[in-house]
Parts: C-alpha cells; structure tokens; sequence
C-alpha cells in the first residue's frame, strides 16, 4: 500500500497520525507541505477527494485567516484555493491519501480506516488512549 501524508511536523495531531501510520507498518511519503506546498492542480484534486469545499479545508488557528478576512462569504473557491496557495499554512492538516481514499485525519485515530493494518490501540502525545473499534 502506498501512504502519502502531507505532514506538519509542528502539529500534535499531524504527529499522531504518522505515527500511526508508521506502526501500522507502513512507511509513507512525508509530504512537509509548508516546505513543499501542493500545486494548485494538486490541490484542487485533494480537495475533490476529500470531498469538501476549499472553505471547509481552511485552518484558521494561528494563521492569517482573520488578518485576510477570509470568514467573509465573498471569496469564492478559487480565491480561497489561491489563499491557500499563497499561504500554505491555511491549509488544514493532517491529509492523508491511501488507496482506501483520502481523508482529513482530525482526529488522527481517522487515519485507521485507510490502513491495511492498523493499530488496535495507540497513545497520543497528550496521553489521550486510542482504542480501534472492531469490524
């Protein structure tokens, strides 16, 4: 199976989910997407297959999205897509494609239903227990 995460290594949750993944025993492509920001066609393809508007995939947290006053409703998706691009930061992570699909992992436990062996149980950073229901 072949993972690719697009990884912010200053991110609890973006280390949590690579973590899971590495002990699921697989090693993925680390995409450091602050260093190495998607192309626009890339981007547009990502956010197909999450499935979601440009909008829904926006960080606000310790971004420029209220500096850019990007919570008015007239950008449109493009302008919003360009934003990102510009400012990879208000790109919402962590983002991971398998095989099984691509999805926002926020929670990072979201990560387990794309692996081919996930972790039956995991402890994030902050001591919090992640236990894998079962099918």
């Amino acid at each position: 199976m072949t993972v690719t995460i697009y990884h912010n290594p200053a991110c609890g949750t973006s280390r949590n989910t690579l973590a899971m993944i590495r002990q699921s025993g697989e090693e993925p492509e680390v995409i450091e997407y602050l260093k190495t920001p998607p192309s626009r066609a890339q981007l547009v393809e990502l956010i197909g297959a999450l499935g979601i508007s440009p909008r829904e995939l926006l960080r606000e947290k310790g971004t420029p999205y209220a500096e850019l006053g990007l919570a008015d409703p007239k950008w449109s998706d493009d302008e919003l897509i360009d934003v990102m691009l510009a400012h990879p930061i208000l790109i919402q992570r962590p983002i991971v494609v398998t095989s099984k699909g691509v999805r926002l992992c926020r929670p990072s436990e979201l990560v387990l239903d794309l692996l081919d062996n996930p972790v039956d149980s995991f402890v994030k950073e902050d001591g919090e227990a992640v236990t894998r229901a079962k099918r």
